[in-house]
């Protein structure tokens, strides 16, 4: 059996924290509809991707939320523009108008569309002291023209994870999507649309029980010790000037 004590030697003292369950379990809650960013994978006229999430965005107001929908025809490859451009600015202020997203991408090649990986790839991890996506929750949902795959959301779920998202259990994959659809462009009944209400009911779950929380649930040690060490820094250059 291996040896435990109660000192930890190598711990930083001032950085350390313990859990705050206040923090946690009674922040000030939101009265405010949960605000949920819906991107898709497609430009196509008849997108199948943007279908979906245009289903997803119906369901979600049904659960009380406020969804928004981000057109990304228009939008220039990652390196192709400025910040500055006007579809990158539009992309950027939704995500952190946000405070949950919904990614939905057709399966391309065994992968996700350049076009999803171009919008995930225009939104940074931070700006100035911002950090636009950190802590916001997450749901990921795949179409595909043929049998059903899980492929692009899996490459969803690991840059999720890489952009510090809170990226929820349940997902969506729609095999053959050119039969879901009717000629209206409304989803037809189906375990299909069965398991888009189940991922979207559970991403309005997650949002409302973390966006009010979501600061400290991502509040790190090593952030706080990195942070620390930089303010001491500065102070004694201050000071040997």
């Amino acid at each position: 059996m291996a040896k435990t004590d109660d000192t930890t030697p190598q711990l930083d003292g001032a950085s350390f924290r313990q859990i705050d369950d206040a923090s946690l379990f009674d922040p000030p809650r939101s009265g405010h509809p949960p605000r949920i960013l819906l991107l898709h994978g497609s430009l196509r006229d008849r997108s199948f991707s943007r279908l979906a999430n245009e289903e997803a965005a119906r369901i979600l107001v049904r659960f009380g939320a406020e969804p928004r929908i981000f057109d990304p025809s228009g939008l220039p490859l990652p390196d192709d523009a400025d910040e500055s451009h006007p579809k990158v600015q539009e992309l950027r202020d939704l995500v952190i108008w946000s405070e949950g997203m919904v990614w939905c991408s057709p399966e391309r090649h065994g992968s996700m569309s350049g076009i999803m990986k171009a919008q995930i790839d225009w939104i940074p991890l931070s700006l100035g002291a911002v950090r636009p996506t950190q802590g916001k929750t997450l749901a990921v949902m795949q179409v595909s023209g043929g049998s059903q795959s899980f492929n692009a959301v899996n490459q969803l779920r690991i840059l999720g994870r890489w952009m510090r998202l809170i990226t929820i259990p349940n997902q969506s994959s729609v095999a053959k999507a050119f039969l879901e659809f009717d000629d209206d462009d409304r989803m037809k009944p189906s375990p299909y649309y069965d398991r888009i209400v189940d991922v979207m009911e559970e991403l309005v779950k997650f949002t409302l029980l973390t966006r009010d929380c979501s600061d400290y649930l991502v509040d790190r040690y090593s952030e706080r010790k990195e942070s620390a060490e930089e303010l001491s820094k500065r102070v004694n250059q201050r000071a040997a000037t």
